[in-house]
């Protein structure tokens, strides 16, 4: 516990990067924080509340006593500060704040508490980072493991519904409880990483996170810090990477939180065209606000230091972008060249990327940016936004489009699979088959696949498996794994049970071997984000929809070479080029029947002839099972 007999708990270097925009460790100065002082133990609050007139502690130590423990400006900084003895650990508190340019009076939570009441209850609570972490071997590989030349793929989770207790169907399980069931999961699938919704406290459940209140808490719904961190050490020490979904594009209106805070529009825009979103009935961030800089970008400093944290995604980055971003004519305010360019935010970014990856070497940074906004996932220094990586929305769109239609009208709807390879590289790009598609009555995406039961297997067989061999960095949304069959619900588990039929076994065991071999197979990862490592075999047969690609390793002396069938129609003997000649080993067939295909396939290899095909030194027939996917792989000798 911090002595502070000597120390002034803030300094004036401390305002000065605060008001510059450039303080990014706002959580060690601001908040409550248990200390010593004069040998006696208690807790040292501060507050920003420059429109406030008086600011007092109120809590569970006080009766709620609103002029027991006032607090002290500090210099004329617009902070708030002062010790109160015997307060400690566990005790409940919020900040009565009485405004001098309005007549307003209210109770805030702490926009800095490292730990909230459980909603409904809204008060802050008096509480330590603490943990002894054992992630070391992790921590030191990291920097290397999380290059774009090296596998990603995304297992995304809402925590609170992945699995709930089986004894109380609507009892939560706790970070605690859930670690060992996650933490094998993920290895039983084989993905790398895995990202949760936003787990910043937030007071509606249903927002799944994304109408964050608590920008340095974790949710109390399942524990509390110490039980975060716990989670992911456990993650960590099985070798899985965490990212956090974080939502710096707005905050909600309730009254306890940042919203009006000292009677003013402190952290948003007072002008609605600017400061509120009316898609998500939400507040937007005052950008252009210094200290709202240094607040966000300690924030997302605060979960990668404190919480070991590896990456965040930054949620809704179109909408910071583009100030007439889902506004009419008339319902936003130009920026001071007269265009719809966010500049405030653009500046926040790049500030944010910039901070994270020059502090926290090897984390990464991925933007949820749906338009075709240029180098989002190029450096700062080059003139990018400075992520690591863009989700690729349109291929998403594109894909999902493709495999709903009847396969009679495929043929005229090639390019929508072909399409990518024009822009393939712009980016360094996810590709997201996200919580967002499996919502508000859009099926699931088992549902979205044409034809009937075996049918709509074989297509999700197919699309997981085009996933992971295609270009780009991967996510896929829990209970897509298996397949499940009704839409994602935030209020109640997903469907364990369904993984006592024999298709949804067979799934879940298909999407692992594909996560295992993507993960393990250096040709199929190291060209995620380069043009070297990829090539078209046939992208031109709409007539029998085939699509075959080759994906190369470092130095063009491994490949794999992926075949997809998006006809009911098994093609067999079907001719494509190999780039030499030998035996391509069929690594994995969706048509196995051990995923529960029909077990059409080439006997556990192709022989591959020399002699020219299209551009290709050697050619081969292949046979190609209805709706399926064959992987071949080879070696130079």
């Amino acid at each position: 516990m911090r002595d502070t007999h000597h120390l002034s708990w803030l300094s004036s270097d401390d305002v000065h990067w605060f008001n510059e925009g450039n303080h990014h460790r706002l959580y060690e100065k601001l908040g409550a924080h248990p200390c010593i002082h004069g040998g006696v133990p208690g807790t040292h609050f501060s507050v920003w509340a420059p429109n406030a007139r008086s600011v007092s502690v109120v809590g569970s130590f006080n009766g709620w006593d609103r002029e027991r423990h006032p607090l002290q400006p500090f210099q004329h900084s617009g902070i708030w500060t002062g010790f109160i003895p015997g307060v400690g650990l566990g005790e409940i508190y919020k900040y009565f704040i009485v405004s001098k340019i309005t007549n307003y009076s209210v109770e805030k939570s702490d926009p800095f508490a490292f730990a909230t009441e459980e909603p409904p209850r809204t008060a802050s609570v008096v509480a330590q980072i603490e943990h002894e972490w054992h992630d070391h071997e992790w921590m030191v590989k990291r920097t290397q493991c999380q290059k774009s030349h090296q596998p990603l793929s995304i297992y995304e989770v809402h925590l609170g519904s992945w699995m709930r207790s089986p004894d109380d169907p609507d009892k939560v399980l706790g970070y605690r409880e859930i670690a060992p069931r996650l933490v094998g999961h993920i290895q039983r699938l084989g993905f790398t990483h895995v990202e949760f919704l936003p787990l910043t406290e937030h007071p509606f459940y249903g927002s799944w996170g994304y109408q964050t209140s608590g920008y340095f808490a974790p949710t109390s719904r399942m524990g509390g810090p110490s039980d975060l961190m716990y989670l992911i050490d456990q993650l960590h020490q099985a070798g899985i990477g965490v990212i956090l979904d974080w939502v710096p594009s707005h905050f909600p209106s309730d009254e306890h939180g940042l919203a009006y805070f000292d009677g003013s529009h402190l952290f948003e825009h007072a002008d609605p065209r600017q400061g509120f979103h009316r898609d998500w009935n939400s507040i937007i961030f005052n950008y252009g606000r210094h200290e709202v800089r240094s607040f966000l970008v300690s924030s997302a400093a605060f979960w990668i230091e404190k919480y070991h944290i590896d990456g965040i995604r930054v949620d809704a980055v179109a909408s910071m972008l583009y100030l007439d971003y889902s506004r009419n004519p008339g319902e936003w305010i130009p920026n001071a060249h007269g265009g719809r360019e966010n500049l405030e935010a653009i500046q926040f970014l790049r500030q944010l990327n910039a901070e994270i990856h020059n502090s926290f070497p090897g984390v990464v940074t991925i933007a949820e940016e749906s338009t075709s906004w240029p180098r989002v996932s190029r450096p700062v220094e080059e003139g990018g936004l400075g992520f690591d990586y863009k989700w690729d929305m349109g291929w998403m769109h594109d894909t999902l489009k493709h495999f709903e239609r009847d396969p009679i009208h495929r043929r005229y709807h090639h390019n929508e699979l072909t399409f990518r390879g024009l822009y393939a590289f712009n980016e360094n790009f996810v590709l997201p088959l996200s919580h967002d598609e499996v919502v508000h009555l859009k099926k699931s995406l088992l549902g979205k696949m044409w034809g009937d039961e075996w049918q709509r297997f074989a297509g999700l067989r197919c699309l997981l498996a085009y996933q992971f061999t295609t270009p780009g960095k991967k996510l896929l949304f829990m209970g897509c794994e298996w397949g499940q069959q009704g839409e994602w619900n935030h209020d109640r588990s997903l469907d364990w049970h369904e993984l006592t039929w024999d298709l949804q076994k067979g799934l879940l065991e298909w999407t692992s071997d594909v996560a295992q071999l993507y993960k393990n197979s250096e040709a199929l990862y190291w060209g995620d984000c380069t043009p070297a490592g990829f090539e078209w075999v046939s992208c031109d047969d709409g007539a029998n929809g085939i699509l075959a690609w080759i994906r190369w390793n470092h130095d063009h002396r491994k490949a794999f070479i992926c075949i997809m069938g998006m006809t009911p129609v098994p093609r067999l003997h079907y001719r494509i080029g190999f780039p030499w000649a030998g035996t391509w080993t069929e690594v994995l067939n969706s048509d196995s029947t051990r995923y529960g295909g029909s077990n059409v396939g080439n006997a556990g290899a192709v022989t591959a002839h020399p002699g020219r095909h299209s551009i290709w030194a050697a050619h081969g027939e292949v046979s190609v099972p209805p709706l399926g996917f064959v992987i071949l792989e080879g070696k130079m000798d």
